[in-house]
């Protein structure tokens, strides 16, 4: 018997936008729908964990108490046909377009296609931190800050979009998460893709890596504490003349604390792209 899945919902207004993104990026491995309404926006998200959910909800209507928090247990099949009909192709700066398998090869605007399963834990590439990281890794294979041959490293990798991203710009390297269930998901994606060749997943955190290994790129996309602690270790494995990508951040509250943790180590100031209340953070040619 399948399980069922925990639908939450529950309505915000337009002024808590930024602090509920915060909230639920730090709590849910996977993105949400957000549907505008007349005053404020609806949020919407599945877990296949019941206990996780129902807790994380209790801990989201004490912490917002008008919010109106819903939960509701609805069969696999169902939110495999929501997918469905909201799941549209998600265009990524200049360079890329995320689809679903089964939209996938009827649009062609001249972009490289990645395909992704979606999966109820590992994102589908439609938060902004995601689409704003990829529009930003193309920019830097624009102006050859990345090129082909280059090795990478994508940290919390999740369903493998960044690191698939970079693989089908003809790079080489490792996908790490640290959340088992990812990798599966990953191997999909990167089988789907046809970079399976080209990206090495592995469970792990940047301290799985050798002291002596180095990457041209790394990119980031998790979230801002995890950011600042891991300055130190992210710089030890960038190779010389090499670009570090940094996202999951806010750009009010959180962009200056992370790129002082960095500057901080004689990288300079970074370059910034704001998407919404979002940032990626660039460091390009870190010590060349």
């Amino acid at each position: 018997m399948k399980s069922t899945l925990l639908k939450i919902e529950f309505t915000i207004t337009e002024d808590l936008a930024d602090e509920v993104g915060g909230f639920l990026t730090a709590k849910v491995a996977h993105g949400w729908e957000e549907t505008p309404l007349e005053d404020g926006l609806k949020i919407t998200l599945y877990l296949e964990d019941h206990a996780l959910g129902r807790s994380i909800a209790k801990e989201f209507q004490a912490r917002f108490q008008n919010a109106g928090v819903t939960c509701v247990e609805e069969e696999p099949e169902d939110w495999a046909m929501a997918w469905k009909d909201f799941f549209n192709p998600v265009t990524c700066g200049e360079r890329f377009t995320i689809f679903p398998p089964w939209l996938n090869g009827n649009e062609d605007n001249g972009t490289t296609h990645i395909v992704i399963e979606p999966k109820m834990a590992f994102g589908t590439g439609h938060h902004p931190t995601t689409s704003l990281c990829l529009a930003t890794i193309g920019s830097l294979a624009g102006s050859e800050a990345i090129k082909p041959g280059n090795t990478f490293l994508d940290l919390g990798t999740g369903s493998g979009i960044l690191g698939i991203g970079l693989a089908k710009l003809g790079l080489k390297g490792v996908g790490l998460d640290n959340d088992p269930l990812a990798i599966p998901c990953a191997v999909e994606n990167a089988g789907i893709n046809g970079v399976a060749g080209s990206l090495e997943l592995a469970v792990g955190t940047i301290d799985s890596l050798g002291e002596d290994v180095l990457f041209d790129v790394i990119v980031a996309n998790i979230l801002s504490g995890p950011l600042i602690e891991m300055a130190s270790d992210l710089l030890a494995h960038i190779a010389e003349g090499g670009s570090l990508v940094l996202s999951g951040i806010l750009a009010d509250k959180q962009s200056d604390a992370v790129a002082a943790a960095y500057a901080k180590r004689g990288i300079g100031e970074p370059q910034r792209f704001i998407e919404g209340e979002w940032v990626c953070l660039v460091w390009e040619r870190i010590g060349a």
